[in-house]
């Protein structure tokens, strides 16, 4: 057996010379922050007319906020746009075709977006529509300052990608997306009817039901965990989220998900998805995150098809089949509309065309930023646990769409500060899907191999002098800082 030996020499190369520059200030603010505190509440409220286009020319006195049922005054009001004025008009692409990559700064930031694709429940047509529509988003409805990423639910948070606008890194990441055999997707939206279907006129006694009544009782089960798997990995992106720039939105392009469990018996109840679904909309309407939800089983026919085998089927048993194929339709495609509206976004449904609907979510970006001061029983918990907004628009003809509400917490009473040390700040970057770049580094690493079947392999990693803090000693001005291996 030919041992490998692995080495990792390190070579700092200093890129620039900090002693003849200044660090160059920069202004932070949060003007496009929805806040969640004690003296300030902040939402974003999109606001449409008949043809489907955002209303720009809105006033302040023309919208109304209600919170549990009573009017605020508006103390802050603002419009923001994401329409992005190209500085160039120049193509991204050299004489080969070929996608250049390009590093954007936080300010120029103007809309972030996760793509999130369900495959824990797309079916396998269902995945080829998907990558098809993601390609056609990134070659083509991308804009300069949008910040991009394309995250799969059955990848495991480690495989999560990280925020860029390099559409090289976000076309390799769509080549990924494949259709996953273990989830709940089958080959289409519903799976045919096999020539074993049970008739309830061959059995005796009932007994045999059982075993078909403890099968779909299984695949509940299974789905539900699938589902609260999906809702998770994307509370995990939206508290990743929060800090980001810009316009912040989730795309979920899933075969949807079931709030409810049907008994034996035939009595619905609601499962565990429905309450981590109420745990993400206070999340992401914490984060100011709108999710916006696309189906991507596109208008479902849920009669029979040439797949199916009906031979020795009867009358009743083939309404029940078609009648149990509506009824999933509806239920999956129910948490795809709470989930949207209650986070203030758009579910995309009955729409064979996803590049369209993808559009429809682009151009819904643009907003109103309203605010209020609170009263003092906003966050009394004795008194209210979860308060309702209500938002008006008087304008004839106009749609208004906004977060339902929040949990009587203060952001002050859920963020708590930690203290990390060096080597936990790294590991959390290191783990955390979204890109930590305070300070500018590169990474080139080199296979060798020598005469003796010696194998090494050499990195080289350069940083930029200018992202480190020199301080004044005898000896001269140093910087200090830590690698982990």
């Amino acid at each position: 057996m030919k041992k490998l030996l692995l080495t990792l020499p390190l070579i700092i190369i200093f890129l620039s010379n900090v002693f003849s520059q200044q660090p160059t200030p920069t202004v932070e603010t949060d003007d496009d922050v929805v806040k969640i505190s004690s003296n300030l509440i902040q939402i974003d409220v999109t606001v449409t007319g008949k043809d489907g286009k955002v209303i720009t020319d809105l006033k302040p006195e023309e919208i109304e906020i209600f919170e549990n049922g009573q009017r605020q005054e508006i103390s802050n009001f603002t419009f923001v746009s994401s329409t992005v004025e190209s500085a160039s008009g120049k193509n991204d692409q050299n004489s080969a075709g070929i996608v250049l990559p390009s590093k954007i700064r936080p300010e120029q930031v103007r809309r972030t977006m996760a793509l999130v694709v369900d495959d824990l429940t797309l079916s396998w047509e269902s995945t080829h529509f998907v990558k098809r529509a993601l390609k056609k988003f990134v070659e083509q409805q991308m804009q300069d300052g949008d910040l991009v990423a394309i995250i799969r639910t059955g990848a495991g948070i480690g495989a999560l990608q990280q925020f860029t606008s390099d559409k090289r890194i976000l076309l390799a990441a769509i080549e990924k997306i494949k259709w996953n055999p273990r989830g709940t997707g089958g080959i289409g939206a519903f799976a045919p009817i096999e020539s074993g279907f049970p008739n309830s006129n061959e059995t005796e006694g009932g007994d045999e039901d059982q075993p078909t009544d403890q099968l779909a009782e299984l695949n509940q089960f299974r789905e539900t965990i699938f589902a609260t798997g999906t809702l998770g990995a994307i509370n995990y992106v939206i508290r990743g989220m929060g800090e980001l720039p810009g316009r912040k939105s989730v795309m979920l392009l899933s075969d949807g998900f079931s709030l409810f469990s049907t008994s034996a018996n035939g009595f619905r109840d609601v499962n565990r998805v429905n309450d981590s679904l109420r745990r993400l909309v206070d999340l992401a309407n914490r984060a100011s995150v709108v999710i916006y939800t696309l189906d991507a089983r596109g208008l479902v026919y849920t009669g029979l098809t040439a797949a199916d085998d009906v031979s020795g089927l009867s009358t009743q048993q083939l309404h029940s089949v078609m009648s149990q194929r509506s009824d999933k339709l509806f239920d999956t495609q129910e948490g795809l509309v709470l989930l949207a509206r209650q986070t203030g976004g758009l579910p995309i449904l009955n729409n064979n065309d996803l590049s369209g609907g993808i559009r429809k979510v682009l151009d819904d970006q643009s907003y109103y930023l309203i605010g209020y001061q609170p009263d003092a029983e906003t966050f009394d918990p004795a008194k209210r646990r979860f308060n309702k907004l209500e938002v008006k628009v008087r304008r004839p003809g106009a749609n208004v769409r906004y977060r339902s509400g929040f949990f009587g917490i203060s952001d002050e009473a859920i963020r708590r500060p930690t203290t990390q040390t060096a080597v936990q700040r790294l590991l959390s970057a290191l783990s955390s899907p979204f890109a930590v770049s305070d300070i500018n580094l590169s990474l080139n690493t080199l296979f060798k191999s020598d005469a003796a079947k010696t194998t090494s392999i050499s990195s080289f990693v350069s940083i930029d002098v200018k992202d480190l803090k020199f301080v004044d000693t005898p000896q001269g001005k140093r910087a200090a800082f830590d690698i982990s291996q």
